[in-house]
């Protein structure tokens, strides 16, 4: 029987949760939050949704309890606080790295095994900042950026080609944000190279609305996306839970692929029952190699932020 928990019962946690009861494969969901009610509110509004939809997975929320968490098989962290208007990067990274190690610290107490996925922002830091906390196999300890991105590239596409997004496959490596390094050369439509079906200025013209994809909906909201970064999560912890085997761009732990060591970067990997089976090392030309070197620069700047800080 598998169980998973979702730390954080905003928009993104509790769309995890719901995504996931309605595929059907959990015996149960647990939501756990810090302010009194959200989390049991929501996995109630869940369960009661399940009769509608036809799923059994049971939801259940709670106030700060870890120990109902406990032998959880996978835990999404989606704990933090969205950046506001006057606070700086460094600001946000200090409170949110407070958050993250409370959590996993918790998380670790009673489920050592869990293979932890993190959503928390600024992402790739978050990642190190849980990675550090749980003291285990960074194969273990994770996050969720790429498929996001991914997505929205790939909706964009869609959109400009007038085809389903169902038959667009793409890639994207680096940071989560600005300096993401999407990969043109490896997206492909049912297997047509994109660029056979795009002119490059249209297809720049959507990268650079990409990179900006969650600025876009901050504007328009006024609040970060959740669906599609719920959905993104939820699809990580089925290709776990399922042992499928999926190449995914994640948030990982590079120890010497691309070049680079001890820093949390996206690239593909293989998703299984273990967490990361494989870190995929493609063999990227030189224009690719810059951007990536770029992306990679940005991303240690702000671990070493977290670094400075000593909490570890």
């Amino acid at each position: 029987m598998n169980k998973v928990t979702v730390i954080g019962a905003g928009n993104v946690g509790a769309t995890v949760a719901n995504v996931l009861a309605h595929k059907d494969f959990l015996s149960e969901i647990v939501i756990l939050d810090i302010k009194e009610g959200t989390a049991e509110g929501k996995s109630l509004d869940t369960w009661q949704q399940a009769p509608i939809d036809n799923y059994s997975t049971k939801t259940t929320g709670v106030t700060n309890d870890y120990a109902r968490t406990a032998n959880s098989d996978v835990v999404v962290i989606t704990s933090g606080l969205p950046r506001k208007p006057g606070m700086s990067r460094d600001d946000l990274i200090s409170v949110n790295a407070g958050i993250v190690k409370s959590v996993t610290e918790n998380v670790i107490a009673h489920s050592p095994d869990a293979i932890i996925i993190v959503v928390s922002n600024p992402l790739d830091v978050m990642c190190y900042c849980a990675y550090l906390a749980a003291k285990k196999d960074s194969r273990k300890v994770f996050g969720m950026a790429g498929i996001l991105d991914t997505a929205r590239y790939r909706a964009f596409l869609a959109e400009a080609l007038n085809v389903s997004p169902k038959d667009i496959q793409a890639l994207l490596l680096g940071g989560h944000g600005d300096t993401m390094v999407p990969l043109p050369r490896y997206t492909t439509v049912s297997g047509i190279p994109v660029t056979e079906m795009i002119d490059a200025e249209k297809l720049n013209a959507i990268i650079e609305r990409t990179k900006k994809g969650g600025g876009e909906i901050v504007n328009l909201l006024g609040t970060s996306a959740w669906y599609a970064p719920g959905a993104a999560a939820a699809q990580m912890v089925e290709a776990i839970i399922k042992d499928e085997k999926r190449v995914f761009p994640c948030c990982v732990l590079l120890n010497g692929e691309y070049g680079f060591k001890n820093i949390y970067l996206g690239v593909p990997v293989k998703l299984g029952k273990n967490g990361i089976e494989e870190i995929i090392e493609l063999k990227l030309n030189a224009d690719e190699m810059v951007l990536l070197n770029s992306s990679a620069s940005a991303v240690k700047e702000v671990m070493d932020v977290l670094d400075n800080m000593k909490l570890f």
